[in-house]
C-alpha cells in the first residue's frame, strides 16, 4: 500500500509467473508508480495476473495495460477471478492466455435484475467483466433470493455454489452453517448449496459475471442499485476523492430510503489547495513520509473558513455525478479525513460499518452537507 512499486519490483527480480490482487492494487499500481521507476520494470515474465477479492473494474484493467505496455505486460495476462474462503478460495477464472469477457449493458435493465446489452446510442450503460468458468466439479447455480427458485440465463440473482471444494460450515456456529451452507433450491429441493451473498448471473455459455452483494444493494423507489457503482461515480467527479475510499448507503427518513455518500479527502489535495496554516520551516524540510503523522495532529489540519468554499465544490461535483449518471438524489454526503473510513483487513470498504458510524456520528468528519 505504502509502496506498490515493491511488488513489481518483486515480479521483475524473480521473473515470477503468477500474482494475484485484488482490483483496487492494480489501479494503485497504475496511478502511483511514476515513469522513472517503470523503466527498471520488465514484467515480460507474468502469465497469470489474477483480479479477485471485490468487483473487477474495466477502466482498472485498461489503465493498468496500458500503463505497463511499455515494461513488457501482457494484457492477456489478466484473469479475472471469483472466490471466497468458504469454496477453499476460487470458484470461477478466466483462463490463461484468454482475453477477459467484456459486456456493455443498460443500466436501467441492470436495477431491474435484467441483463440486456446496449447500444451504442444507449446513454446509460454498464460495463460488467466476465469472471470465467468453473473448474473440477464446482456448480453454480443463479438464485431468486426470495424465491428460493433458479434465475433464468442473464437474469441476475444470488450465486450459490456447490462441489467438493466448499467447506462443511463454520467452527461451532450451527445455526450459521445452516443458513449458508445448507441451502436446497423451493422447486426441485436440490441440495445443499453455499448461499454467498453476492449476485450475479451466468452468460448463455455458462460464464460467471458479479455484479454486487445482496446486502449491500440500494433500493430507492423499487429501483436497485449497486453501491460499489455509485462509489466509482463519486470517486471520479473530483480529484479530492481518494479511489476506493468511500462508501454509498442508505438510512430511513420518515419512512424512505434515502441515499448517503461518505468519502475520504485527499490530505494532500487539502495542503495543495486549501489556506490552512502554515507548515513550520523545519517540518517542510522533512520527507513525506515523516510529515504524515504530524501533519495528522498538526492543528493547521482543521477546518477554516476559506476551505468551506472547496468543500462545497465538492460536494456540488458528488450530487451533480451521481443525478447524472444514476438518476438519484443525495440526502446527505460526509467527506472524512484520509484513512478513517471503516476498512478491512485486506482494504475492503466496510459499508455496514460506515452506516453504523454515520448514525452514530462517530465517523471523522471534516465537512459534511445535508440536501
Amino acid at each position: 500500500m505504502q509502496s506498490p512499486v515493491r511488488w513489481l519490483q518483486a515480479i521483475t527480480c524473480y521473473k515470477g509467473t503468477h500474482s494475484a490482487a485484488p482490483n483496487f492494487a492494480y489501479e494503485l499500481c497504475a496511478r502511483r508508480i511514476t515513469p522513472e521507476q517503470k523503466k527498471a520494470l520488465d514484467l515480460s515474465s507474468w502469465k497469470m495476473a489474477l483480479n479477485g477479492a471485490e468487483p473487477v473494474v474495466y477502466e482498472v484493467l485498461k489503465h493498468f495495460s496500458q500503463a505497463f505496455k511499455p515494461c513488457g505486460f501482457n494484457p492477456t495476462a489478466f484473469c479475472p477471478g471469483y472466490g471466497l474462503a468458504e469454496a477453499t478460495l476460487k470458484v470461477t477464472s478466466v483462463r490463461t492466455r484468454e482475453k477477459p469477457t467484456i459486456y456493455r449493458v443498460q443500466r436501467d435493465a441492470l436495477q431491474e435484475n435484467r441483463v440486456v446489452f446496449a447500444q451504442p446510442k444507449d446513454e446509460s450503460q454498464q460495463i460488467l467483466v466476465g469472471c470465467g468458468y468453473t473448474e473440477i466439479d464446482t456448480q453454480i447455480v443463479i438464485v431468486n433470493p426470495e424465491t428460493l427458485t433458479p434465475c433464468a440465463a442473464e437474469e441476475v440473482g444470488e450465486i450459490w455454489i456447490s462441489g467438493t471444494t466448499v467447506a462443511q460450515g463454520y467452527w461451532q456456529q450451527t445455526e450459521k452453517t445452516q443458513e449458508t451452507f445448507e441451502a436446497y433450491l423451493s422447486d426441485t429441493q436440490e441440495g445443499p448449496f453455499l448461499r454467498t451473498g453476492d449476485l450475479g448471473f451466468l452468460s448463455n455459455d455458462r460464464e460467471l459475471f458479479v455484479t454486487g452483494r445482496v446486502k449491500d444493494v440500494i433500493i430507492i423507489r423499487g429501483r436497485n442499485h449497486y453501491p460499489q457503482d455509485i462509489e466509482i461515480t463519486v470517486e471520479q467527479c473530483h480529484d479530492a476523492i481518494i479511489n476506493h475510499r468511500s462508501a454509498a448507503f442508505t438510512v430511513q427518513v420518515n419512512g424512505q430510503e434515502k441515499l448517503v455518500i461518505t468519502a475520504e479527502l485527499e490530505r494532500r489535495y487539502y495542503r495543495r489547495r486549501q489556506q490552512f496554516s502554515a507548515v513550520p520551516p523545519q517540518q517542510e524540510r522533512r520527507k513525506l513520509g515523516d510529515r504524515r503523522q504530524y501533519i495528522s495532529d498538526y492543528r493547521g489540519f482543521e477546518v477554516k473558513p476559506s476551505s468551506l468554499v472547496i468543500f462545497d465544490e465538492i460536494i456540488t461535483s458528488i450530487k451533480k455525478a451521481v443525478s447524472t449518471h444514476h438518476g438519484l438524489q443525495v440526502h446527505h454526503i460526509s467527506l472524512l479525513r484520509v484513512g478513517t473510513i471503516p476498512k478491512t483487513s485486506s482494504g475492503k470498504i466496510q459499508r455496514h460499518a460506515c452506516r453504523q458510524g454515520f448514525l452514530d456520528n462517530t465517523l471523522t468528519v471534516v465537512n459534511d452537507n445535508q440536501k
